[in-house]
């Protein structure tokens, strides 16, 4: 009996999520440590910083830990217009590193960024709990637009390029997880892509065109015409005046992501190093502390932005590979409490949560080996960083009780 009991409370509180993050945790805590031993002397305070701020980590998971699903949900609106206050005010605060994306206290700081992700993600899974059905026009996706573009928008004004980002990439998932077709998600991030394109007016012209034809095919109403032939054309309008508006540094990494050799000691640097560290990694990679790169401290940002870099030079193919897969058995169990959960805000909010680690994971990765440009967002739980570590907690913790109130409700 008592055996049975163990197995119900293992099963209904989901301990592998926690197992999985803290496994997460304590290898970042080795590669900052690893990171902080440099030929010119050691560095604690990269891992001594981490170890704090995961013991608040896991005091946050505790707490929301507890919280029932409901409360969650009702206090979607409150969480949202903190982060977007939050926004509004570190906009007044000095800029670090180039944005202003941190509010500080003398040593002590966080960024409202990341919490703002959570405040996005909640407003548009009660959005989509209020639904009688999944939306089939493009005027219904315009409320999780709107609440998503806000936050994005004064991502932009700090600038924080890599984190605007992840505020479009979770409009796109979780309007998808509301059950709108592809191709009408499509259709409303089509601007952004259209922006993306104007470095090559050839490219741009024919991307205009090929949305042009999607149009024509779907027939859609008149609104979805005007939206969509107008966005897209003013975003090659403004493409200049927005270039202009980004900062040195900004410009730099999108012109070194295109050929990092124009810049090799400059702007080109980091991700140059990078790809030389990840490469000499080989199968088994140099060794725990033995990574030359970063030895030598070509290796910039290691901390922080290129963590990864740092796994692959000294644990190797073999060490980024358990490492994607520690992820992907995240992510999966991730999806697995989304599509089994029967509410929908449980549900959505489960998703949206998938979305925001994958989209770090995916980026903070590609930039490493020059897929992407660099945009300076951390890599979940291994990265130096309080705030974000704090957010990936959460999530777990918001996992867990989704999937406790599905077990609770499937016996009742």
């Amino acid at each position: 009996m008592a055996q049975l009991v163990s197995n119900r409370l293992t099963i209904s509180h989901n301990w592998y999520l926690l197992g999985l993050a803290l496994v997460l945790s304590l290898s970042g805590l080795a590669m900052l440590y690893s990171a902080g031993q440099t030929a010119s002397g050691a560095n604690s305070e990269f891992w001594q910083y981490q170890v704090i701020w995961l013991f608040v980590a896991l005091i946050a998971y505790a707490t929301v830990g507890v919280l029932p699903l409901r409360f969650v949900e009702k206090s979607s609106w409150f969480v949202y217009g903190v982060g977007v206050f939050f926004l509004i005010v570190v906009l007044a605060f000095p800029a670090v590193g180039g944005a202003k994306s941190w509010i500080r206290f003398g040593s002590l700081g966080f960024q409202p960024s990341e919490f703002a992700k959570l405040g996005a993600i909640l407003v548009v899974a009660r959005w989509v709990a209020s639904l009688e059905h999944p939306p089939r026009e493009l005027s219904a996706l315009a409320i999780p637009a709107v609440l998503m573009a806000i936050p994005g928008a004064l991502t932009m004004l700090q600038p924080d390029i890599g984190t605007a980002t992840v505020f479009v990439l979770l409009l796109a998932g979780l309007c998808f997880w509301a059950g709108a077709p592809p191709l009408l998600v499509f259709l409303l991030l089509s601007p952004i892509v259209s922006i993306l394109l104007t470095f090559s007016l050839p490219l741009w012209s024919f991307y205009i065109v090929g949305v042009g034809l999607i149009l024509f095919l779907l027939n859609p109403g008149r609104g979805t015409w005007l939206y969509v032939g107008s966005t897209n054309l003013l975003m090659g309008i403004v493409a200049l005046p927005l270039w202009n508006s980004l900062a040195g540094y900004q410009k730099q990494r999108l012109l070194v992501f295109l050929e990092p050799e124009i810049d090799p000691r400059g702007a080109g640097w980091n991700v140059i190093q990078s790809k030389v560290a990840i490469g000499s990694g080989g199968w088994f990679g140099k060794g725990f502390m033995e990574g030359t790169q970063k030895r030598l401290a070509f290796l910039p940002e290691r901390q922080t932005d290129f963590i990864f870099s740092v796994l692959g030079e000294e644990l190797g193919f073999i060490g980024v590979l358990v490492a994607f897969t520690l992820f992907a058995l995240l992510l999966v169990e991730g999806v697995r409490i989304a599509e089994r959960h029967p509410d929908a805000f449980g549900s959505t909010l489960a998703f949206g949560l998938v979305v925001l680690i994958a989209s770090h994971v995916a980026i903070n990765t590609a930039m490493t080996v020059g897929l992407l440009p660099i945009t300076g967002l951390p890599l979940p739980f291994l990265s130096k960083g309080g705030s974000f570590l704090v957010v990936c907690f959460v999530t777990v913790a918001l996992w867990r009780q989704i999937w406790y109130e599905r077990f609770l409700t499937k016996r009742a």
